[in-house]
């Protein structure tokens, strides 16, 4: 995995709709400097100038910051900034062809969905790790399909790999699915939807010391 990083503890996504214009970048480095450990770009715009100065500039806060950065669903952006990481969905490339592309290096983080089959897929062709959900409903994703508490619990079992869960996480309902087995929580609205970024960023980090006794996964 690139650069050393754990995929574990509080998994932040921006959204440009809760982020729009500078507020991008200073309530980044905001949940940074709180302690966020992973922040993923996610950007479905056109403009590919500005998602490049955008990730770009993320990516530079994460390196100062000591945080894994993580591109959303666009190989060629996170090849033309040298990204750490990548995430894909089920309309993005396929696994193998991306680790042909970028070797081992690259972190690949695989959306599974409610589908453990698809997880155990991933992990055979060289996944780093794996995302289900929605586990709740998801302001950001109404229309998605939800996934229940008990594929965690399964997916623990069978999975040598990280496992993010995602979909209208909170402070209130993230500490169920940490016990059930996630090892990262993904949070788009809980987080940057917050007044106080840097009191969302600790209260959703302190749901892993609760569960664990420290902000990581010791499976992780």
């Amino acid at each position: 995995m690139s650069e050393g990083q754990a995929i574990a503890g509080l998994y932040g996504i921006t959204d440009s709709t809760l982020l729009p214009g500078d507020a991008l970048l200073r309530q980044s480095e905001i949940a940074l400097r709180a302690g966020l450990g992973i922040l993923q770009y996610r950007d479905k715009g056109g403009d590919a100038g500005r998602r490049t100065r955008e990730a770009t500039a993320l990516y530079a806060l994460c390196r100062e910051y000591g945080a894994l950065f993580v591109v959303n669903d666009d190989a060629e952006l996170a090849a033309r900034i040298r990204a750490p990481a990548l995430h894909v969905g089920r309309d993005d490339a396929p696994l193998a062809e991306l680790r042909r592309h970028f070797g081992s290096s690259l972190c690949i983080g695989v959306s599974c969905y409610d589908d453990l089959g698809r997880a155990e897929r991933a992990q055979a062709e060289g996944a780093d790790y794996v995302a289900f959900g929605a586990f709740f409903p998801s302001a950001s994703k109404p229309d998605a399909c939800r996934a229940p508490l008990s594929l965690l619990r399964e997916a623990r079992r069978r999975l040598r790999l990280p496992i993010v869960a995602i979909g209208g996480i909170d402070a209130d309902n993230g500490g169920e699915l940490i016990s059930a087995g996630a090892d990262a929580l993904a949070v788009i609205s809980a987080l940057f939807g917050a007044k106080d970024v840097a009191a969302a960023t600790r209260q959703l980090q302190a749901l892993f010391v609760a569960s664990h006794g420290s902000p990581t996964s010791e499976e992780s």
